[in-house]
């Protein structure tokens, strides 16, 4: 029985599990192929990433963060990208290294697990099994499993409850501000990983409780009995 103060761990999946960018972008670059425009390619993709495939198709067509393109023509970038990505979901998508050890070390301590993504559920569940992840999980929540996403604390306030455990004892796991944010919203610690897809910012400059830059250092912060002082 671990003495640790986390009984529940909450991960971002893209970013944070796994190395997602190479299918997506191929999916990307496939979408603006058929609409004429020019590749966008792995790299800045990779800092198109993290807010759900609206943005991400958003982003896509004008090379911004936070433009927005004539709704007719996201709409059909949207239809075409989701197309893409199913088609090869999964194929390219590499696991971050140390995930595996951390979630076995997790499972010894008898913490429970949950994975928390803007990805929708079609696209979740087949990529999580194709990296062995799927079972690993008491608890996966989906973009579009209610009107929800991060940074709003609902679906990881839901997660909580499902897994009787209050905020005091969740860890949140993720690599962008975003995650930050929705763990901030709930009230739970949160640890950022440096090398996930943060639209090119440091996640240091988002502030969250420990900034790790591998997975294995989260082993350490679980044989913590009490709160650690911020490390970042």
């Amino acid at each position: 029985m671990s003495n640790s103060k986390f009984k529940l761990i909450v991960f971002d999946l893209d970013g944070t599990l796994v190395d997602s960018a190479p299918d997506i972008a191929f999916a990307v670059d496939s979408m603006l192929a058929e609409l004429g425009m020019a590749p966008r390619g792995v790299e800045q993709v990779r800092h198109f990433l993290g807010n759900g495939v609206e943005w991400l198709a958003k982003r896509a067509l004008t090379g911004e963060l936070w433009a927005e393109p004539e709704p007719e023509l996201l709409q059909k970038a949207k239809t075409r990208l989701l197309y893409h990505y199913g088609q090869i979901n999964g194929e390219r998508t590499k696991l971050y290294p140390g995930v595996t050890e951390v979630l076995a070390y997790a499972q010894h301590l008898s913490i429970q697990l949950a994975c928390l993504t803007n990805k929708n559920r079609q696209f979740t569940e087949p990529l999580l099994a194709a990296m062995n992840l799927q079972q690993q999980f008491q608890f996966i929540s989906c973009g579009d499993d209610s009107l929800e996403r991060k940074p709003d604390p609902a679906p990881l306030q839901r997660i909580m409850q499902q897994a009787g455990v209050d905020s005091f004892a969740a860890l949140m796991v993720g690599d962008s501000i975003t995650d930050v944010k929705t763990a901030r919203n709930a009230g739970t610690a949160v640890v950022g990983v440096s090398y996930g897809y943060n639209h090119g910012e440091p996640i240091s400059d988002a502030e969250p409780d420990w900034v790790i830059d591998s997975m294995l250092e989260i082993r350490a912060i679980l044989d913590q009995s009490e709160p650690l002082l911020r490390q970042v």
